[in-house]
C-alpha cells in the first residue's frame, strides 16, 4: 500500500470514529432528556436511521447546549452517588468507629491497646 493510500484510510477512519462517537452521544442524549415525549424522540431516531449526517448537524445545533447541560447534570448525580456510597461503606462516622471499637472492647475481643489504636485512627 502506498502512503496516499494508507492517509486517506487513516482520513476515512477518523472521520468514521468522530460520526459513530457523535451519533451514539446524540442516542444517549435523547433517552436521557425526561422533558421530551416519546414520540419525539422515535422521531430523531428515525432521522437519524435514513438521514444520518444532516440529523446529527440540525440535532447539535439546535439541542447542543440542552446536550451539554444534561450531560453535566448526570455527571453531577453520578459523583454525588458514588460520595454516598463511599460514604456508607466507609463509615466515617468517627463516632460509630468509637462507639463499635468500645463495644469490643467491653466485650473482650479486643485489648485496650488496640482500642487505642482503633481510636486514634477513627480520630485521624
Amino acid at each position: 500500500m502506498n502512503d496516499g493510500n494508507f492517509l486517506w484510510s487513516l482520513l476515512i477512519i477518523f472521520f468514521m470514529v468522530i460520526y459513530f462517537m457523535l451519533l451514539f452521544m446524540i442516542l444517549l442524549d435523547i433517552f436521557r432528556d425526561h422533558k421530551m415525549s416519546g414520540w419525539v424522540k422515535a422521531l430523531w431516531i428515525l432521522a437519524l436511521l435514513f438521514f444520518h449526517f444532516i440529523t446529527i448537524l440540525i440535532y447539535v445545533i439546535f439541542r447542543g447546549r440542552g446536550m451539554a447541560e444534561r450531560q453535566q447534570e448526570n455527571a453531577i448525580a453520578n459523583q454525588q452517588a458514588q460520595a454516598a456510597y463511599i460514604q456508607t461503606m466507609a463509615g466515617t462516622n468517627s463516632a460509630e468507629q468509637i462507639s463499635s471499637a468500645k463495644a469490643l472492647l467491653d466485650a473482650g475481643t479486643i485489648t485496650q491497646a488496640e482500642f487505642d489504636g482503633l481510636k486514634e485512627k477513627a480520630l485521624a
